[in-house]
């Protein structure tokens, strides 16, 4: 993969670079970096089309440029008529660029964003609707480990819960210190706004703002303002193409649970590869793409053998018929949206997608009857396939569930070449974003064809015995991973299951891609293309407004308890492994604060904590429960036992992966008995689903940790 991703960065750097547009102004409040302080109104227009009256209006010549003088094409962007509800909000200010400065100047830290709301906060967040303190934290781009030029450093804070759609926010600092103590200075021409020497309606609005809240004037170091895009915004083009696609099957009340219409057309291993993952015992291949296994061997020599499996009776593959709305032939990667008057994907007519799949079927129909069906998600760049590995099995087979995948398009095995050609040129990157909505209408056709009395259980590979294998009366999903962070954003517009099991999952790339060991091989494309370090947070958050079209940070208020028009309210498991090198926890935090989940108690031994972190999250009193769950899981500290490294540290404060030790994302909860207990109570029908404790008077503990220190 590293090869592969590395060898075409030249072919990126080499593209043709836009003829310049006409100069554009930036935002004389901090001359560093043109589009900072950021995210920023000063870069909107009057749109009285759009929800929040405002729409994004960067200029070319205002975007970061790569390595080839190639400045990032906005058009995209600027489709947005607010910013990300995840946004990182970055300015530069010189002499807060050491942790000395910060910790002298007492900026609200990650570990405990409940001093958000002390009287006296340097950094604080207003929602200008409801003139409230948000919940944030604070931190610097480079930790002092990186040994970064201080001239690089920028501040940057980071809402904790994410920011209510439509709203406006204003963002102000003030009695900033450097390392030794000294106030830093507000900078001109802010001071002159702030003291009154240069009137200016936009800076008087936001003093007026501040004033309502109580945050005098006189002491600021900067203020600015934001607004987070609507609801539709962020949400209108996966909307568009569910409902149309839906509307062709003949179901236009997505809402009722109930399963009207055709299913989706199916075939069962049209022109698929004859390999299958290495991880089945005994490959069995038919012709017909279904692979049958017999029971394990008995007798004198127990144990499974070629061909056989006591965990699964079949694996079928195929592939299922779904609506293309890329401009794209039959979905290939590359494609994008086309956009009608309305704003809303346009569709070549006729165009369709043969999204492939993978199912296993348990043997457990055989003693216990139809199973029940799940979407299956697989993690980062792999495909449906995934769906045969071990943790799905045992899932499967244990809890009587028939689990079918599909690839995330966009973010799949075949989408690799793609991402890197992106990474090195970032105007690409809508091919990812608009993919990655195809790729939620694939698994949505594909769960349709699971649940519909036409689809699958019409045909002889989901029949055992002479009976049905799949219970077709509700769907459910489960992920880990990236099928984690992509599964939330899928539950939100999910028209046929209710219930979610989301492992080591988060949300909001923009976070969490420096935060992961995973990036460390796409980091050298994009940091190459991309050298300006100070820019480094205004590039992820510009990719973020994009990646929220297919991923839970712009979804995350409506999975749960404030659906979507015409789709079902959804539950959800949100199981975290603590000090996770690949899925930050300080996301999933956010994530878990923005969908209302409910901790599980107690969470972690106290010498696992760093502080306060785990504030503004309810918890869960009384078993068995419903709503949704948040579950922390944990491998136990940095050790030796019986001379094998055990254990992790706790989650770095700092804007870096977690490096050391066994890495929680996998053994996660998934690989534990009684995790997969949990979710099995779960994932049931609205009237017998509920949230056990699996873990009685403790934390939940992984790879064999009973606690101690």
């Amino acid at each position: 993969m590293r090869s592969l991703v590395l060898a075409v960065l030249c072919l990126a750097l080499l593209a043709t670079v836009p003829a310049a547009a006409g100069a554009a102004e930036c935002d004389d409040l901090d001359p560093s970096v043109c589009l900072y302080p950021w995210p920023n109104d000063r870069f909107t227009k009057p749109d009285p089309t759009t929800d929040t009256g405002k729409r994004l209006d960067i200029g070319l010549d205002q975007m970061p440029r790569n390595a080839a003088g190639k400045p990032i094409d906005p058009t995209e962007i600027n489709r947005n008529d607010g910013f990300s509800p995840g946004s990182l909000i970055v300015t530069r200010v010189p002499g807060l660029d050491s942790q000395a400065a910060f910790d002298r100047t007492g900026l609200v830290p990650i570990t405990d964003p409940k001093q958000s709301f002390d009287r006296n906060q340097p950094a604080v967040l207003i929602d200008a609707t409801t003139r409230r303190r948000q919940l944030i934290w604070a931190e610097l781009e480079y930790p002092d480990e990186l040994g970064k030029d201080p001239s690089v450093q920028t501040l940057v804070l980071h809402p904790a819960r994410n920011l209510e759609e439509g709203h406006r926010y204003v963002v102000a600092l003030r009695n900033l210190r450097r390392a030794d103590g000294s106030v830093i200075p507000a900078p001109e021409p802010f001071r002159s706004y702030r003291d009154g020497d240069e009137p200016d309606a936009r800076m008087d609005s936001i003093f007026r703002t501040l004033a309502r809240a109580k945050i005098r004037r006189d002491n600021l170091y900067l203020a600015w303002d934001f607004t987070v895009a609507s609801e539709r915004n962020l949400s209108q083009r996966m909307l568009s193409i569910r409902d149309r696609a839906f509307a062709e099957l003949g179901d236009e009340d997505l809402s009722d649970l109930e399963v009207e219409g055709e299913s989706p057309a199916f075939a069962i291993n049209p022109d698929l590869p004859d390999d299958l993952p290495s991880q089945i015992p005994g490959e069995a291949r038919e012709q017909d793409g279904i692979v049958n296994f017999a029971p394990c061997s008995a007798g004198a020599s127990p144990g499974c053998e070629q061909g056989e499996s006591d965990r699964l009776v079949r694996i079928v593959r195929g592939r299922v018929l779904v609506p293309c709305f890329l401009s794209t032939p039959e979905c290939v990667e590359g494609g994008t949206f086309a956009y009608e008057s309305d704003g809303v994907p346009l569709r070549i007519p006729g165009n369709m997608a043969a999204a492939p799949f993978t199912c296993i079927v348990p043997r457990a129909v055989l003693t216990r009857g139809p199973a029940r069906p799940a979407l299956y998600g697989h993690g980062l760049l792999g495909d449906g396939g995934q769906v045969t590995g071990g943790a799905a099995q045992d899932l499967a087979s244990e809890h009587d569930i028939l689990s079918c995948g599909t690839d995330w398009s966009g973010m799949s095995t075949e989408d690799l070449p793609n991402v890197a050609l992106l990474l090195a040129d970032l105007s690409r990157f809508a091919s990812l974003a608009d993919r990655g909505q195809q790729g939620m209408l694939n698994f949505l056709f594909l769960g349709r064809t699971m649940i519909h009395p036409e689809g699958f259980s019409s045909h002889p590979a989901f029949t055992v015995d002479g009976k049905p294998a799949i219970d077709t009366s509700r769907l459910y999903y489960t992920g880990g991973s990236q099928g984690g962070i992509m599964g939330g954003a899928l539950t939100a517009v999910a028209p046929d299951f209710t219930r979610a099991a989301l492992g080591v999952p988060a949300m909001n790339y923009s976070i969490l891609l420096q935060r992961s060991i995973d990036f460390d091989t796409y980091a050298q494309i994009m940091y190459r293309a991309y050298p300006n370090e100070l820019e480094r947070p205004l590039v992820l958050s510009l990719v973020q407004l994009l990646w929220d079209r297919a991923e839970a940070n712009g979804y995350a208020h409506h999975m749960t308890d404030d659906p979507y028009p015409d789709t079902p309210p959804h539950e959800v498991i949100l199981n975290m492994a603590w000090g996770d090198h690949q899925v930050t926890n300080w996301a999933t935090l956010v994530e878990a604060r923005t969908i209302g989940a409910r901790l599980r108690v107690p969470a972690l031994e106290p010498f696992r904590r760093h502080d306060d972190e785990l504030y503004g999250i309810p918890r869960i009193r009384k078993y068995p429960a419903t709503g949704s769950l948040f579950g922390i899981w944990d491998v136990g500290p940095l050790r030796q036992e019986g001379g094998e490294v055990k254990g992790t540290p706790r989650p770095p404060v700092g804007n870096v992966p977690n490096r050391e030790g066994v890495d929680p994302h996998g053994p996660d909860a998934s690989e534990e008995a009684t995790g997969r207990a949990q979710v099995g109570a779960f994932l049931r029908p609205d009237a017998q689903s509920r949230i056990i404790d699996v873990c009685g008077a403790s934390p939940c503990y992984l790879d064999g940790w009973t606690g101690s220190p």
